[in-house]
């Protein structure tokens, strides 16, 4: 029997609530398929800081990095948003991906059929929406130097290296072969430099996928086609900073940021988690919705595990369990036959799995 370590990183807020219930999954499915998971946790943002003041030990760290796969819930609020911003729990994620150098961030945005209604935009704009938003991970704005920020100024630089675009173009060049075959490269080429440098490269890219037709498209424009035309859009490659607004537009035409997962690729060890956050207004009442988490664990199983069989059984649970009307809170008024908790549906999602 296969056996693969998992490093389970609960983290704050919703997180231990999600986590626990897609393991329910992963668990009933890997019976099933006849592998072993074995499940190590560790410590990271807030609750890490309050035991050992730290936002990511060097015990996460190492665990990681031994881990064939990293499934992790969610880190934040409000108790630690004074702190410095080095012992912030932001901060212990943003270490994490560079420390294991997971430079590509993949979020789907998938419609289902059953939500549909779910969406604030029309039936006919949102049925049938499958995009992937390829987001570079660790360069940009948000790592660049020089910074600072005083009394009367304050900037920040973005930065991109060749091989920083040249890497995650390939990833998204690599991942339409599989889908519809279209890149639409988003970016701010008019009035900035390092745009202008990431559509060189990209179009170089390009040359090594003849069959990928590939667009370009301004921020601006493609933020209001999201929400005018999302069916136009099969991979969308981006930059960081835009990569990290445009995706959570994406998520909100499904109707609820509780559906979709992501999954962050590009070193020996990857990280597998929903896209939003801790949500610490309902942590521990059992009405956080895990589907997004279980659906990370089915990318999980697909892209570090190679058991795609597993990953195709954890989406088709998700599917049945909503077409036979199970919803948690948030999705409540959309053909709910059964409200469930958070550990119900993901008890509902393990049944179905299992079969």
């Amino acid at each position: 029997m296969k056996k693969y370590k998992i490093a389970v990183i609960k983290g704050d807020g919703v997180g231990p609530e999600i986590i626990d219930a897609t393991l329910q999954v992963l668990d009933a499915v890997s019976v099933n398929e006849d592998f072993e998971l074995e499940y190590e946790e560790y410590l990271m943002g807030g609750i890490a800081y309050d035991i050992t003041g730290s936002p990511l030990p060097e015990k996460t760290i190492k665990g990681c990095k031994e881990a064939n796969a990293i499934l992790f819930g969610a880190i934040g609020g409000p108790k630690w948003d004074n702190l410095p911003r080095h012992l912030r729990p932001e901060s212990g994620l943003l270490k994490l991906r560079q420390e294991l150098g997971v430079f590509a961030n993949l979020r789907p945005t998938l419609v289902y059929d059953e939500l549909v209604n779910a969406s604030t935009l029309k039936e006919s704009v949102v049925k049938g929406v499958n995009l992937v938003v390829v987001r570079e991970l660790t360069g940009g704005i948000y790592f660049g130097t020089p910074r600072e920020k005083g009394d009367d100024k304050a900037f920040n630089t973005m930065v991109y290296e060749r091989y920083e675009v040249e890497r995650i173009a390939k990833i998204a060049f690599d991942l339409a072969m599989k889908r519809d075959k279209k890149v639409c490269s988003v970016d701010k080429a008019n009035v900035l430099e390092v745009s202008q440098f990431w559509r060189e490269i990209v179009i170089e890219i390009a040359k090594d996928y003849p069959e990928v037709e590939l667009t370009h498209m301004y921020v601006d424009n493609a933020a209001m086609q999201l929400v005018r035309d999302p069916k136009q859009f099969d991979v969308i490659l981006t930059g960081n900073l835009f990569g990290d607004i445009l995706s959570d537009e994406a998520s909100m035409i499904t109707g609820s940021i509780g559906l979709l997962p992501s999954a962050s690729i590009g070193g020996r060890v990857g990280l597998y988690e929903p896209i939003h956050g801790s949500a610490p207004d309902i942590a521990r009442q059992g009405i956080a919705n895990p589907i997004a988490t279980i659906a990370s664990s089915a990318m999980m199983l697909r892209y570090a595990l190679n058991e795609n069989s597993a990953a195709t059984k954890v989406e088709n649970a998700i599917i049945k369990t909503l077409q036979d009307g199970y919803r948690t809170k948030d999705l409540s008024q959309f053909r709910a036959k059964e409200v469930c908790s958070t550990i119900e549906i993901g008890s509902i999602i393990a049944g179905f799995a299992s079969k």
